[in-house]
């Protein structure tokens, strides 16, 4: 049975386990968090999530997982069939990535800690950010799905970025999913998957212990 390593706080660990339960695949869970000895045996770099595949191979990256998933267990799809709209798919996932999670998640500190954040950081943000937004809008259908009329795993990776990518309307006063049509009405239709409910459930439970040690950590760098 596939192993899904990590905690469910975190987005990329939901968006996998979004993944692994949209195509019908048994797996367990098994909870793990950044810094630890177990993850450092099993992922390069320390990062969350994790799978262990039915053949005792450990793989890191969501992107990587996601890949792997689809082309092991392609019965029930979440990429199109032509190559041309797969890469379209693939180029939605990495924009979203690259221009939405990774410069949101620089905020993510600061809302933990309630510091302030510089400025210079938030003007780093935005610039990455209004990239993000102009690239979302070319790309994007929500027709009603990210690709168009067809739920592809642009769906599932889009949505749990827009989590990270949420800290802005906090940190920045800037509800950035709200800048890009039609954005809204699809990511309020994703919230109302059942998929997606029983996942916000589990992260909603695994919260507290999560921010207690993210807490912990604060505590322990202020004090170096």
């Amino acid at each position: 049975m596939i192993t899904l390593h990590g905690f469910a706080a975190s987005n990329y660990y939901n968006l996998v386990k979004h993944v692994l339960l949209y195509k019908e695949l048994p797996f367990q869970e098994n909870l793990l968090y950044g810094g630890s000895e177990e993850l450092l045996a099993i992922s390069p770099a320390g990062k969350v999530p994790v799978i262990t595949t039915n053949e005792g191979l450990n793989l890191s990256e969501s992107s990587v997982i996601c890949d792997y998933l689809e082309e092991t267990y392609p019965d029930i799809a979440l990429y199109p069939e032509n190559s041309s709209e797969r890469a379209v798919v693939r180029q939605i996932m990495k924009v979203a990535e690259l221009y939405f999670e990774l410069p949101s998640r620089r905020l993510i500190p600061y809302a933990f800690s309630g510091t302030e954040i510089p400025e210079s950081i938030k003007d780093e943000v935005r610039q990455a950010l209004d990239v993000g937004v102009i690239a979302i809008s070319r790309l994007c259908q929500f027709s009603p799905w990210v690709a168009g009329d067809k739920f592809t795993m642009a769906d599932i990776y889009v949505y749990y970025v827009n989590i990270v990518a949420s800290f802005g309307a906090s940190q920045l006063d800037w509800d950035v999913p709200a800048e890009i049509h039609g954005m809204k009405t699809w990511n309020d239709s994703m919230s109302q998957l059942a998929i997606t409910q029983n996942i916000e459930a589990d992260r909603q439970a695994n919260m507290p212990e999560f921010m207690q040690k993210v807490t912990a950590q604060i505590q322990a760098d202020n004090a170096k």
